[in-house]
């Protein structure tokens, strides 16, 4: 079998040409890295939120959320606070400036994965949604069993 016909290679393949696309806009006009865009995504969805939740949301480890954390706060855009006596829990949340920006650079990067989305025919993006639905659930299920 060569990679190129191996789904997990093509899935990861296809996903990273599409998240170049998106961080083209997010990362070199903005300046975010993928993981301050993510945890900027999240809190800006969430409102606020601790780091157990944010864990259980996010395919990012704890160090990689805990310097995308820094950098944020350090630019503006994210508060974080410690929560009662276990240093290691933090609340999270983003700034008024951090929705401000959440904003502006959502409305792009949508606008940019509707450009590419749009490029498929409707059929082709319905059965690409309903098979990201099918393959989520079926990773659910697995992960369930190895519980």
């Amino acid at each position: 079998m060569s990679m190129e016909n191996f789904l997990p290679y093509r899935l990861a393949v296809g996903a990273e040409a599409f998240s170049r696309q998106l961080f083209a806009v997010y990362g070199q006009k903005y300046g975010l890295t993928r993981e301050e865009w993510r945890l900027l995504f999240l809190l800006a969805d969430a409102g606020t939120i601790d780091s157990v939740q944010l864990a259980q949301r996010t395919s990012l480890d704890k160090v990689q959320v805990s310097r995308a954390a820094s950098r944020l706060e350090d630019k503006g855009l994210i508060d974080r606070a410690i929560l009662g006596s276990d240093r290691r829990l933090r609340s999270y949340g983003a700034t008024e400036a951090g929705q401000a920006l959440f904003r502006q650079v959502f409305d792009e990067v949508s606008g940019r994965a509707d450009e590419i989305l749009c490029l498929m025919s409707p059929e082709d993006r319905s059965a690409l949604e309903q098979g990201i639905r099918a393959l989520h659930q079926a990773v659910r299920q697995r992960a369930a069993i190895s519980d």
